[in-house]
């Protein structure tokens, strides 16, 4: 499967030097970039691959301004054969792009569009490496996903999948199947982007009390909608019906586990028209035998299509469909539309506000700007986990602190990596330099940016960077500024990004691994007792460094670790009883 495109792969110097830049920027000339029109060779028509069925208006749309050639259920080498005479290629879920097919484009791939939201099929990196833009149609299907959600709850709600088929096997089971009304009851969203929020609008219709949980929802169109935004604890722990809308990452895989069943409200029913691996499937299956999950109903799984004998999918208490979320005659047309326009586009040589993988930045710029890159992004990473409470993220401040003019100084990539540190560990969506600015601002979240002119060389290009997250609530209370801001700052040293302020407390620990924050009374022995218990527990501490007020009155401990200690293990370290608050944050 194909992973995200990452840092390392940004940034390979390989990534540069045999490909053409798509995106060319130079350090003096910012202001004057160029975009490359991408056009089939000997001024003609591009051509257009077309690897899956599409709808007739995106095939009638793309015609229009391209030759087209629609070959489905192509085998490897056939599509690798096709591939070199295409200047663009439009698949599905069901078609797989790796290295091998850039590889055997020569060069002359220029874009992919993928109809649909998911992209594991297609490798990002390699498209990067080759020059080739990547396009998805993320909006198209939120109705008919929407929809599907609803058919799922009530279906679940009054058992109809089960009824049917026992009807249908000869019985008459009017007492078996009696269902649950939705009038009153609690539908806790947890995510609450384009198909949540109209679930929830639909739920509303329906008489439920919708509850959201989404750190990036805006407070506003929540209130517009009639939903109350809460914390993840009071989400799952109050709800009598739970929908999932999340998208699949790291922070998001599994997340609906044994220790979060055991939290929930005994009899909740649960729908996911997500993705499959936000929920642990044997752990749900636990929790559907033990009554504490009285019906669950799926549109995807962890492995699609399941096994057959697949226990969760013949469990009595589930209702199961084939991935139908966006199974619509419309909204089959409308992606359609969306992805050719997509693809028309960037063949023209327009920004993609849907691109998927990084443009391409001269290699000197990003040679010099690599570790600041990197710092930026962790600062945002690290920012957006102090924030708790349900009032969602919407106003983010970054300051650069340089000696440098702002004509030598383009500040776009670090806003860009700012932007991706706060919003990609919790969506579908990967941030770029193309699409970062757009991403932050259909999520609510405005981003503004302040330079201090310092005295000095102008040598390095920043001196520091600090990251601001106004009106929210806090995970640890010493994260906050005099003005209530969640504030972190950050410089590069010796080519490696460190943290060098939380709050009001100075520090100085490596951005490497993962960071654990304490406040504690200053006395002596803290650190050696925190590095015990660590010790004990075979976590590897890289950095410690201790910031504090005045001699004898409160400290800020961060601590670098190299794996994440259990709970059990933060436990011990908040049990010391001179510490007062402490958060464990990931990298």
């Amino acid at each position: 499967m194909a992973t995200p495109l990452g840092l390392s792969s940004l940034f390979s110097s390989r990534l540069y030097t045999t490909t053409p830049s798509v995106f060319p920027i130079h350090r003096k000339e910012f202001n004057r970039r160029r975009i490359i029109l991408v056009t089939a060779g000997g001024g003609g028509k591009p051509t257009i691959l077309v690897a899956e069925k599409l709808g007739q208006a995106g095939i009638d749309l793309l015609k229009k301004h391209a030759n087209v050639d629609c070959s489905y259920d192509l085998s490897v080498e056939e599509l690798c054969t096709k591939i070199s005479l295409c200047d663009a290629l439009i698949v599905r879920s069901g078609t797989k792009v790796g290295r091998d097919v850039f590889e055997s484009s020569r060069g002359r791939l220029k874009v992919v569009g993928r109809a649909g939201v998911g992209i594991d099929n297609v490798d990002l990196a390699a498209a990067t490496e080759y020059g080739c833009l990547v396009v998805n149609a993320p909006t198209a299907n939120t109705v008919a996903a929407a929809e599907h959600g609803i058919a799922l709850l009530t279906a679940m709600a009054r058992n109809v999948a089960q009824a049917d088929a026992s009807i249908k096997a000869g019985k008459w089971m009017r007492s078996k199947y009696v269902g649950v009304s939705l009038v009153g009851k609690t539908l806790a969203v947890l995510g609450f982007g384009k198909v949540g929020s109209e679930v929830a609008r639909r739920a509303r219709g329906l008489g439920m009390h919708v509850i959201t949980h989404d750190p990036y929802a805006p407070a506003d169109r929540a209130r517009a909608i009639g939903v109350e935004l809460v914390s993840f604890e009071v989400a799952i722990s109050t709800a009598d019906f739970i929908s999932l809308h999340l998208p699949l990452t790291a922070a998001t895989s599994k997340m609906l586990n044994d220790e979060t069943f055991a939290r929930m409200k005994r009899g909740v029913r649960i729908v996911n028209v997500a993705r499959g691996g936000v929920i642990d499937e044997e752990a749900l299956l636990r929790a559907l035998d033990s009554g504490i999950v009285a019906q669950a109903a799926l549109d995807v799984f962890t492995v699609e299509p399941p096994v057959k004998d697949n226990k969760l999918v013949l469990h009595e208490s589930v209702t199961a469909t084939p991935h139908l979320g966006a199974s619509t005659m419309e909204a089959q047309e409308g992606v359609a539309v969306e992805i050719a326009e997509a693809v028309v586009g960037a063949l023209r040589g327009e920004l993609a506000a849907t691109a998927v993988n990084a443009p391409m930045v001269p290699p000197e710029v990003l040679r010099e700007l690599k570790p600041y890159v990197v710092l930026a992004e962790k600062l945002g990473r690290l920012a957006v986990q102090l924030v708790t409470g349900g009032s969602g993220v919407d106003a983010v401040k970054v300051t650069y602190a340089s000696s440098r003019s702002p004509d030598d100084l383009d500040t776009r990539l670090l806003r860009a990596m700012v932007i991706k540190g706060l919003i990609e560990p919790i969506s579908s969506v990967f941030i770029n330099l193309v699409n970062s600015d757009y991403v932050a601002k259909q999520r609510g979240v405005k981003i503004s940016e302040e330079r201090m002119v310092l005295d000095g060389s102008p040598e390095d290009p920043i001196e520091y960077i600090t990251v601001r997250i106004a009106n929210v609530e806090s995970r640890f209370a010493s994260a906050l500024s005099e003005s209530g801001e969640i504030k972190v700052e950050g410089r590069v040293k010796q080519g490696v990004p460190s943290l060098t302020k939380v709050g009001l407390f100075g520090v100085d620990v490596s951005l490497e691994g993962s960071v654990i924050l304490c406040r504690q009374v200053d006395q002596p022995g803290m650190i050696g007792k925190v590095g015990s218990i660590l010790g004990d527990e075979n976590v590897n501490v890289s950095f410690m460094s201790v910031g504090r007020i005045a001699p004898g009155k409160q400290a800020v401990m961060a601590i670098g670790v190299d794996e994440q200690p259990s709970k059990e293990t933060l436990k011990k370290i908040g049990d010391i009883s001179a510490i007062e608050e402490f958060v464990f944050l990931k990298l």
